[in-house]
């Protein structure tokens, strides 16, 4: 290269500040830093791999930028290496085509949801409350199981339908699914061949036969038409925007078979496959606009509706880093992104995910800072065709343009003759323009020209209607548009949108500076006017507004507008099932005076009684950090929301952080905050304790059913003394309360000065709690009138200490509720909510006290906000479980150290799996070390919002770099290793997590690098008449591992002691030796600290002494430098036989008397909450009348009696009741019991 070429190849080169020389270098440098320097620069920056594609890619746009027009596409092809002669040639317009194979490849995954029935298109998303008409939450499925038996087990082919709405991405998706097939990819297996039809394109046609269709796709070796058709169960028919030709299809069917070789109209031959008199065992893919849906729905025979819901949040981030080349600019461009709320939820949509990143690239290319304000699609667009593509040098030829689209719009039509460019004043110069520019394109088999989407043809329409001149004509082009098949699909269309979002204030200044003329103000609120007239006229004859006319409000952003068009907002329940759904529901909300209470549903699963009537936003869609983030900025506006309602739904620390933000603002004006179930912990409330101290509007919290214990209360206790804190109420039912926390409740009591109602219940106290609260109920500065306890479980002295209390403070009412009135409610089959009889499903909360008491049948239990939810052995053959976590929030597996967070209830399988069985065919294990068990665990989609996966690694003392962490994926196509959110001490996190069969890895860059394990000592015995045995194991802390060992120790007999672990991290490789008194035998007295796979034998020391009287120490020490690190004693009492082990049900009871009958004694005297007990036995075991007997007598022992009096008449099965409400209230007694039983036995 020549210098010039040089520094024009340098100027080229993305990230150039990285190697152009530095301007305060003298010539000599610069001369030096050409060529090897900038090629060696390249080879640091890019890798080898990348750095010769890099130059060869600017060096052809570097020629390309010099060479004539007519030069560039020879100067392309020539001199180029034969290993790049076959890559994707460069277009001159400098942005990616919509519709090019590039971009196809670049497509995520889309959310796909289906449903026995579409949305309805009268009223889809919104409901009054008093309507009666149920709505289908559907669930999500993946491509391949669109024809799979995910859809059903119905006999006949399916016909699916693939709907959404405009630029959801359906044609591409469609177009995917036949490449995928074609490739070898999809449906290989079902289908011998798959036919695409573009419907737009067909319409073209008048007449044709069936093999005439058919040939018009087929690209294979010829075959006779015969032999196609002879197997019809093999063919998959494509019918791509089906909805677009203005076809009557149910009106053109013919209802005689004709012969398939007969010429017939073209929507006559797809009416009758639609209807299945042709061919009607073939299969049918369809794609169709939500807003076309009607007019399709009695065409088609037994259809699958597939909801096309376009990106996840991880997908639109995904998409990103496939766009651009490499991976710094695609963090750049999408931090962009996420810095506007609005733009990150319109990239759901994957048409404008594209524009967003073709817009992003040009800043970059021209090394402009990256910035994107863009709140609508309409201000998307026109920054598009107006800032990136050069669509203004079209000058008064663009609206010609503008006036092509907007008559192929009134005509439905897409593709356009030469002579309809002609007609509007686009020669072949300005045509040949637009095809450099990617805004038109050219069918290869046609002299026929489209929009290279057709939302882009809408979009030029609506342009053309605002900037027609005379008065009077742009309302009659308004009018077809609301007309068109009817009001709802007008206002369903792309253009109706563009033509509200080109009418803001915004827009039409824009296109003045764009159009050079004057647009008239009054014109666009002439516009305006008649589609609000449009508004009434409609709103007085259909039920409430629909999706797409809510986007179209929202597009113009006129707020004074926006106040005087929605007046019924207040009494509506919304149902969103996208983020683009969210921001425009959000946007109502700030702007919306009628709107006093918000409720929160996710997916139904979670309601409140009594409340008086507001509006409801159901969600479909899981509550990431950013759809929270979207959902607050409500509060960031002045509103008039008095009201918001929560529980149910589980709020991670940051929803807590933008919740907190939210009271901040002053804007905010919430009275009324409900928190329930929301899977709240202590490390949140130190932000909410902040929040609610801040706002100066709130009066009424509820924090109930949330795991705050001690450390999260202190926090909202201490905030609640501040003056400026206006709290009345407060309610903190099932919180984990125990006596730590009543020192700082009674330092706020004696010093709120607000806080006049308090709920206490289902919390530990105790008599030492109550002590505490006393003194600050006592001071005359506490203001408290209402305070509910449960008074069940005090003692007689704080009960009189109660009644001196009342008569003290005689404002003071003390309430003992047996349970609380929070309630889940179901909805009635028709939608709306049942009575309150109906509904009262009373949360089952534990009521034992401490939820961290591992109880004797819930060793294996998980531990969530309701308590213990037990676990279902599926397969114990396959160490298979399954679980039903019955609330959002966060959920842990002690025993297996397993930790879920979920966003709404969910049933999850949980296997353990062995890595030798994936390790050795995918990594090389010298590079990586298993660093923790691995799981297959399946769970509903978007379920789960974090995984927290044990690992055995120490991070003490930093001696492991947490960078070397990583999560495998074990798929089909092989292994995906993920970077985790976190890592923890003794997890790592995921979030947002799919599933796979996934564990922990950690990256070996020395062969000899020495890794701190945590470590774990298990010791088992077997006695004899003449020796006790004793097997000794070290192993790292994994519990796929420790699961192995027990259920083979189990097997011969053997019982585990439980001891401490080792004092300190062990390291792996490193030897230990055992030592022991000297009457007792060990083989071998050393033992290695190593991995082994759960599947294989895992070494051990084996011990003997012949009897043990008194008690044995037992040591393990560093074989090299004689360390302590482990000890144990072993008393006679730990002792038991392995019969003993196991009480999972009430087989291992005495064959002639009940375990309540064996210790009938015990349990009388022992016993304190009887009415805790009786309240799980009422209306299964007891009736009313013998409920009331019982709750009658004065004290506790009398109670027991009174109730083993019924028992005479017992069969086993309520005794067995009886036995699991006791075990669940009273765990540590049950224990001694059944110990003291086992003694007796032995």
């Amino acid at each position: 290269m020549s210098k010039e070429e040089l520094e024009e190849f340098q100027q080229l080169l993305p990230d150039k500040e990285y190697w152009l020389p530095s301007p305060h270098g003298t010539p000599a440098e610069l001369e030096k830093a050409s060529g090897m320097k900038v090629a060696s620069c390249m080879m640091a920056q890019h890798r080898e791999q990348q750095a010769p594609d890099l130059s060869l890619h600017t060096w052809k746009k570097s020629i390309t930028e010099r060479s004539p027009q007519p030069m560039r596409r020879r100067v392309q092809t020539s001199g180029i290496p034969e290993q790049h002669q076959n890559q994707t040639e460069e277009k001159p317009c400098p942005t990616q085509s919509w519709k090019n194979e590039d971009f196809q490849r670049k497509l995520t995954q889309l959310l796909l949801l289906h449903r026995s029935q579409p949305r309805d298109s009268k009223f889809p998303f919104w409901r009054r409350h008093d309507m009666v008409v149920e709505e289908e939450q559907g669930h999500l499925i993946e491509v391949k199981d669109l024809f799979g038996p995910g859809l059903g087990t119905q006999k006949e082919p399916h016909t699916v339908v693939l709907h959404g709405v405009a630029g959801i991405g359906k044609s591409t998706l469609a177009r995917q699914v036949r490449r995928e097939w074609e490739e070898g990819r999809l449906y290989r297996d079902r289908f011998q061949r798959v036919f695409y039809f573009n419907c737009s394109e067909l319409a073209q046609s008048k007449a044709m036969t069936l093999a005439e269709l058919l040939m018009k796709d087929w690209a294979g070796p010829a075959a006779p038409i015969e032999q196609i058709l002879s197997r019809p169960k093999q063919l998959l028919f494509i019918l791509d925007n089906l909805d677009e030709p203005k076809w009557d299809l149910k009106e053109q069917s013919s209802k005689f078979h004709l012969p398939w070789r007969k010429q017939q109209r073209v929507c006559t031959l797809l009416g009758r496959l639609l209807e299945k008199t042709l061919l009607p065992e073939a299969s049918l893919l369809i794609t169709a606009r939500n807003t076309a849906l009607q007019k399709l729905i009695h065409s088609l025979k037994q259809p699958h509706w597939v909801e096309v819901m376009g990106f996840s949040e991880s997908a639109r981030q995904e998409y990103f880093y496939k766009y651009f080349p490499y991976e710094s600019q695609a963090m750049r461009a999408f931090g962009v992104v996420e810095s506007n709320q609005a733009l990150l939820a319109m990239c759901v949509m994957p048409l404008v995910s594209w524009l967003v990143c073709t817009c992003l690239k040009q800043q970059m290319e021209q090394g402009q800072e990256l910035s994107l304000t863009s709140q609508t699609t309409t201000a998307l667009c026109l920054h598009y065709f107006f800032h990136v593509l050069p669509v203004r040098s079209l000058g008064t030829k663009l609206r010609g343009f503008c006036s092509l689209a907007a008559e192929g719009t009134w005509q439905g039509k897409t593709l356009f003759s030469q002579g309809d460019l002609r007609k509007h004043g686009l020669d072949e110069d300005i045509t040949s323009s637009l095809l450099n520019m990617g805004v038109l394109q050219q069918h290869p088999t046609s002299l026929r020209y489209s929009f290279i989407h057709q939302c882009f043809q809408e979009f030029f329409a609506a342009m053309s209607c605002v900037l027609e001149a005379k008065k009077g004509k742009n309302i009659r082009h308004v009018r077809k548009l609301l007309e068109g098949d009817g009001i709802d699909s007008g206002f369903g269309t792309p253009t109706t949108c563009f033509l509200f979002g080109l009418l803001s204030e915004q827009a039409l200044e824009a296109m003045e500076n764009i159009f050079r003329c004057k647009l008239s103000l009054e014109r666009g609120r002439e516009l305006l006017q008649y589609a609000s007239r449009e508004l009434y006229l409609r709103h007085s004859s259909l039920p409430p507004y629909s999706w797409q006319l809510l986007h179209c409000l929202y597009e113009i952003q006129d707020k004074e507008f926006l106040r005087q068009t929605m007046t019924c907002f207040q009494k509506m329940r919304v149902y969103i099932q996208n983020d683009m759904e969210l921001l425009i529901v959000t946007f109502f909300f700030k702007f919306c005076c009628c709107a006093k209470r918000l409720q929160l549903h996710h997916r139904g699963q979670y309601r409140q009684a009594q409340r008086p009537p507001g509006a409801v936003l159901c969600s479909w869609v899981p509550l990431t950090d950013a759809w929270w983030e979207t959902f607050f900025s409500i509060f960031k506006v002045t509103g008039s929301l008095k009201e918001l309602d929560l529980s149910g739904n589980y709020l991670s620390c940051s929803a807590v952080q933008n919740l907190c933000e939210a009271l901040k603002c002053l804007h905010c004006h919430l009275e009324i905050l409900r928190l329930a179930s929301c899977g709240l912990t202590a490390e949140g409330c130190k932000d909410l304790a902040c929040g609610i101290c801040a706002s100066s509007t709130l009066t009424d919290l509820d924090l109930s059913f949330n795991r705050l214990l001690d450390a999260g209360a202190e926090h909202i206790f201490q905030k609640l003394r501040q003056r400026s804190c206006k709290l009345q109420r407060l309610m903190l039912v099932s919180c984990g309360l125990t006596s730590s926390c009543c020192q700082d409740l009674a330092f706020m009591l004696s010093a709120s000065p607000s806080l006049t109602e308090l709920d206490l219940q289902q919390n530990d106290l105790g008599d030492l709690g109550f002590w505490l609260l006393y003194e600050g109920l006592k001071q005359p500065t506490c203001q408290l009138t209402l305070l509910c306890l449960d008074q069940s479980q005090l003692s007689e002295e704080v009960t009189q200490i109660l009644r001196t209390l009342k008569e003290e403070k005689p404002q003071l009412l003390i309430f003992n509720r047996r349970r609380p009135s929070l309630t889940i409610h179901k909805e009635a089959p028709g939608g709306g909510e049942m009575s309150d009889d109906e509904s009262a499903l009373k949360w089952q909360e534990p009521e034992s006290g401490d939820l961290h008491v591992q109880l004797l049948d819930t060793i294996d239990d998980f531990v969530g906000p309701t308590g213990p939810v037990p676990t279902e052995v599926v397969d114990r053959e396959r160490s298979l479980y399954r679980v039903h976590f019955p609330v959002a929030g966060p959920y842990n597996w002690p025993n297996m150290g397993l930790r879920f967070v979920v966003r709404w209830p969910v049933t999850i399988e949980i296997e353990f799996c062995v890595w030798d069985h994936f390790l050795n065919k995918t990594v090389p294990q010298h590079s990586w070390m298993v660093a923790g068990p691995l799981f297959d665990i399946k769970a509903d989609p978007g379920a789960v919002a974090a995984v927290h996966l044990p690992h055995f690694v120490s991070l003490k003392e930093g001696h492991v770099d947490i960078s070397l962490f990583q999560v495998a994926h074990f798929k089909e196509e092989g292994i995906l290793l993920e970077k985790p959110a976190r890592v923890e001490p003794h997890y790592v996190v995921l979030e947002n997590p799919s599933f796979s069969p996934v564990g922990v890895l950690l990256r070996m860059i020395r062969a000899a690098l020495c890794i701190p394990v945590i470590s774990n000592v298990l010791l088992y015995h077997r006695h004899h008449p003449k020796e006790i045995t004793f097997h000794l194991y070290l192993i790292p802390n994994d519990c796929s591992i420790r699961k192995a060992i027990d259920d083979e120790e189990k097997e011969f007999q053997f019982v585990r002691i439980h001891k401490p672990p080792p004092l300190t991290p062990l390291y792996l490789g490193t030897r230990y030796t055992v030592s022991g008194p000297k009457k007792i035998k060990i083989i071998p007295k050393e033992l290695e600290l190593c991995y082994r796979s759960p599947c294989e034998s895992q070494l051990f020391s084996e011990l003997y002494i012949d009897h043990l009287r008194s008690e044995i120490r037992l040591e393990m020490r560093d074989k090299e430098d004689k360390t302590l690190v482990w000890e144990a004693m072993v008393k006679s009492g730990d002792l038991r036989p392995a019969a003993t082990l196991v009480h999972t049900d009430l087989k291992d009871a005495p064959t002639l008397s009940h375990f309540v009958d064996w210790h009938r004694e015990q349990l009388v005297a022992r016993v304190t909450s009887v009415d805790t007990v009786l309240d799980k036995l009422y209306g299964q075991v007891l009736s009313n009348e013998q409920y009331e007997r019982v709750r009658a007598e004065p004290t506790q022992p009398d109670k027991m009696r009174k109730l083993f009096s019924f028992s005479k008449s017992w069969d086993k099965a309520c005794k067995d009741q009886l036995y699991q409400a006791l075990k669940e209230i009273h765990p540590h007694l049950i224990m001694e019991l059944w110990e003291k039983q086992e003694m007796k036995t032995m």
